[in-house]
């Protein structure tokens, strides 16, 4: 029997946790004990006395997110059991540690594990918990991951303080848990190309890893063509163009630290010579109409992080669409994409289609995209399916 304090749900909320949903929102509860802290595991019954799941309680509009849908010790044993599966689901998918060395082994409720994220980087794991929960029991987590990774696995570097809330991460480090890596970064293979990721300064954790099987697929398309790749971080569109023959690539950011993050991994290419940087506004840089291109990749950050900012999101992806539409060569291509949650693959196509009106190009769907196998969505969390693309073809 566990012992964790308990959570007693309204009569009928009990649906959602039989229907495996992972959160328990904060009108769903009928009692619970008093100054419960932020973090603390606790047991759900509903109203009839059963307990029904295991989770993280916060005080907020997701008050419990479930580790276990049924009665179970949250313990080293637990987490063993959690990251062995992880790392059997991966092994089923098509990544060898010769081509490819960097993937998603923990993808928060596609992995049963709601608030966590852990990203493989050669010998170093990064993890991210975005819930004081799963920050508390770091240390568990980082002994299971080396422990279930074959020996892959040597270092565990904790990047938690920017995505943990604010009152908790305020006091909160990054770095690793035990043994340290001796450097900031490594160079990494995706599908046999090369990638320096810097963890400790670089976006989420270093790299989109979201974006690998889309970046092959530019990469069938790149030979001979020229390509602008728009908000692009590290170059990871661009390093698949250069490599695939393409005759000319641009890569844009406004960050200059992203930018020398993409000389260097442009510098590990054996066709760098066909590459341009320019650190800029992109929306500035679509607006020149001096150049343009076969093949036009837009790829912002999330334009949405909450249901209150969905209008300016949807105006933001037209505006900057209808610019990019201007910029492709007639018979060329676009590849275009959101990783706003709450922008969803109807809402973004129409968005799509009013910026094509808009630029007054003809436009057919090649591909429609999304994320990896090692970035899975439960059945019971369709939140988890964030990352929404479209292949387009542009008369």
């Amino acid at each position: 029997m566990s012992s964790y304090p308990t959570i007693i749900l309204r009569k009928g909320k009990e649906n959602a946790i039989k229907r495996f949903h992972p959160w328990i929102f904060s009108g769903a509860i009928y009692k619970k004990p008093k100054n419960l802290k932020d973090g603390v595991t606790v047991q759900v019954q509903d109203a009839y006395d059963h307990i029904i799941a295991i989770g993280h309680y916060h005080n907020g509009s997701i008050s419990v997110r479930i580790l276990a849908f049924e009665e179970t010790e949250i313990n080293a044993a637990f987490w063993n059991s959690k990251l062995k599966m992880a790392f059997q689901k991966r092994e089923i998918l098509d990544l060898s540690i010769e081509n490819t060395n960097c993937f998603r082994l923990v993808h928060a409720e596609g992995d049963g594990l709601p608030g966590l994220i852990v990203d493989i980087y050669g010998e170093v794991a990064v993890m991210q918990c975005h819930s004081i929960g799963m920050h508390l029991d770091r240390e568990n987590i980082a002994k299971a991951i080396i422990k279930n990774s074959n020996g892959l696995i040597k270092f565990v570097y904790d990047k938690s303080k920017e995505v943990l809330p604010k009152e908790y991460g305020i006091n909160v480090e990054n770095g690793y848990i035990g043994e340290a890596f001796t450097g900031n970064g490594l160079i990494v293979k995706e599908n046999g190309h090369s990638f320096y990721v810097d963890w400790m300064q670089g976006q989420k954790t270093g790299f989109f890893l979201d974006q690998r099987v889309n970046r092959k697929l530019l990469g069938t398309y790149s030979k001979g063509k020229s390509v602008l790749n728009t908000f692009c971080y590290s170059g990871g569109f661009s390093i698949y163009a250069l490599d695939n023959e393409a005759k000319e690539v641009h890569s844009v950011d406004v960050s200059q630290k992203a930018m020398d993050w993409t000389e260097r991994n442009v510098a590990l290419t054996s066709n760098n010579d066909n590459h341009t940087s320019h650190t800029d506004d992109v929306m500035s840089h679509l607006k020149d109409e001096k150049n343009n291109y076969d093949i036009v990749i837009v790829d912002p950050p999330a334009f949405a992080k909450s249901l209150r900012k969905k209008h300016n999101a949807v105006q933001g992806y037209k505006r900057l669409n209808a610019l990019a539409f201007k910029r492709v060569n007639p018979g060329g291509m676009m590849f275009t994409f959101s990783c706003s949650q709450v922008i969803d693959e109807v809402l973004f196509k129409n968005t799509i289609v009013a910026a094509a009106l808009e630029a007054e190009r003809k436009v057919s769907i090649l591909h429609r995209l999304s994320q990896p196998a090692d970035h899975p969505v439960s059945l019971f969390h369709p939140e988890g399916s964030y990352l929404k693309g479209l292949v387009l073809y542009v008369e």
